[in-house]
């Protein structure tokens, strides 16, 4: 497989992504609006996305497992992206427990396709370096997931508060999606056939010590962190319904730009890059928790860097740490360790936001990425 097959077969990932990120990144661009609009309170909006993220993170543990034990990568791939169907009906919640219900199923459709998706991904691209292959999809996901709230925060600033019309505009790509997921099928399972035999793998207890550590240090770095979806309430409470969803897309605007370069600088100076989103991630939960327009936007700026790097760089260094063959186990215990820390950060910084915590929010945040950084070094020491 030359470099240009590779390259092809990272992008038709990436297409999907893309896709799968106008759909999904476009609804939660709007949802905490949303949620607020339908009378649920920063508490409810907070813990809705925490357990979201908890159960979109934490379910991949087992769908990992049984990818690996099944090598039923596309299978499962083709499943979770089916699932985003549910997305195009939250135009028709009119309470916020079903809408709160259709946000959850789609983090679960997360769950089921992702430990699939980054091992094939990572198979497809062996011989480009990982950082780049990660990063290069993370930008093209996060155009996806710049031009779906971009979309529905010109329906809501044409027609204020239409939520119908803005969710059922996502029908349309995703028709497109699924049509491109068979696409992809056809076009690279050539390339993963010798994933897919049945070969020995390890056991999860015989995953290198090195990786244990690194995804202790993610989990505390995430705990730390302030949810977006939280900067987003926070902007709803500023602005109105579409100025929170176009704060919405200058997040993941820097995401996109930073993923490819964390990505290049990954492959050249290894996990020590990791310490850069690790300490950038005290600011952002401050600066939020300030409650003033200008530290919200820095707060969202330093934010779309740090989440660009946690999705590129942060996933690639699994592929350094575990042979192939677990993976899929790997990355599904790596994302509920990850996704344990957003529920709790959720749950504590829209505590923080709702009691007006600010000093409390901030001793909690430099805590915890204080402590994660420690354990990042250490896992760095341990092979």
């Amino acid at each position: 497989m030359n470099r240009r097959e590779i390259y092809k077969a990272i992008v038709l990932f990436g297409m999907v992504s893309l896709l799968g990120d106008i759909i999904y990144e476009g609804a939660r661009g709007v949802a905490p609006s949303y949620l607020q609009f339908l009378g649920a309170s920063a508490l409810i909006v907070g813990l809705t996305f925490g357990l979201g993220e908890f159960l979109g993170l934490a379910l991949r543990l087992l769908s990992g497992i049984v990818a690996d034990a099944t090598r039923a990568y596309w299978p499962l791939y083709a499943m979770g992206y089916g699932l985003l169907i549910t997305i195009p009906f939250l135009g028709f919640a009119y309470s916020w427990p079903i809408a709160v219900a259709l946000i959850l199923v789609e983090r679960i459709a997360k769950a089921i396709r992702s430990p699939a998706r980054d091992t094939l991904l990572s198979v497809v691209s062996h011989g480009v370096g990982a950082g780049k292959a990660f990063g290069l999809h993370e930008l093209m996901d996060q155009i996806g997931a710049a031009l779906g709230p971009a979309a529905l925060g010109l329906v809501l600033l044409w027609s204020p508060n239409n939520y119908f019309q803005a969710f059922s505009l996502l029908f349309i790509p995703y028709i497109i999606l699924i049509l491109l997921v068979f696409r992809t099928f056809k076009s690279t399972r050539k390339y993963t056939v010798d994933l897919e035999a049945r070969e020995s793998r390890i056991s999860i207890k015989e995953l290198p010590s090195n990786f244990w550590w690194y995804t202790l240090a993610v989990g505390l770095n995430t705990l730390g962190l302030i949810h977006i979806s939280l900067i987003v309430f926070r902007a709803s409470q500023l602005l109105q319904a579409w100025g929170a969803a176009f704060l919405y897309v200058l997040i993941q605007g820097v995401d996109a730009v930073v993923a490819p370069i964390s990505g290049v600088l990954y492959d050249k100076l290894g996990r020590k890059v990791l310490l850069i989103p690790f300490i950038m991630s005290i600011f952002p939960s401050i600066l939020v928790l300030l409650g003033r327009w200008d530290a919200l936007l820095l707060g969202a700026i330093i934010f779309g860097a740090v989440y660009g790097m946690q999705e590129s760089i942060y996933r690639a260094a699994i592929s350094g740490m575990v042979p192939t063959s677990a993976r899929g186990s790997a990355y599904g215990i790596f994302n509920t360790v990850y996704g344990l820390g957003f529920l709790i950060s959720g749950l504590a910084f829209g505590s923080f936001i709702e009691g007006s915590l600010v000093w409390i929010g901030a001793i909690y945040a430099v805590v915890a990425q204080v402590v994660a950084v420690a354990v990042l070094t250490k896992s760095f020491k341990i092979h």
